[in-house]
């Protein structure tokens, strides 16, 4: 199988898009996050997008250049790791957002909103555009 491109790059691109509204609302702050049934509804969805992207773009990448699927979307993350394309240490600490993507989905638990923006924080400091 061979890297498509243009599905990375499309994949890319809808990310740094969320990124750049998750960017707009982070901006606001905390407290005026809290206050908004809406934004926190809107980063809920921001990140979940962001997170699924992410994940596709790894069982790609891995796929294209010879590697086994991944097992689960955490190890996809460490996957890349180990491989050499992402610096081990990040894909350590980034695959928590797999986790965080499945209690979005699957609704695990009530979400921490405080928390949540926690994760917007990071997400904006990881995921550089």
């Amino acid at each position: 199988m061979t890297l498509d491109s243009e599905l990375v790059t499309r994949k890319l691109l809808l990310i740094t898009a969320d990124l750049d509204q998750l960017r707009d609302i982070h901006s606001g702050g905390e407290t005026a996050y809290l206050a908004s049934r809406v934004d926190q509804v809107v980063c809920e969805r921001l990140l979940e997008r962001i997170v699924t992207r992410m994940i596709d773009i790894n069982y790609h990448v891995l796929t294209a250049s010879g590697h086994p699927p991944p097992s689960d979307y955490h190890s996809s993350f460490q996957q890349l790791g180990v491989v050499g394309i992402l610096d081990p240490v990040f894909a350590s600490g980034i695959a928590k957002a797999a986790g965080l993507r499945n209690r979005l989905v699957h609704d695990y638990d009530d979400i921490d909103q405080r928390l949540l923006f926690a994760a917007v924080t990071g997400a904006l400091e990881d995921v550089k555009t």
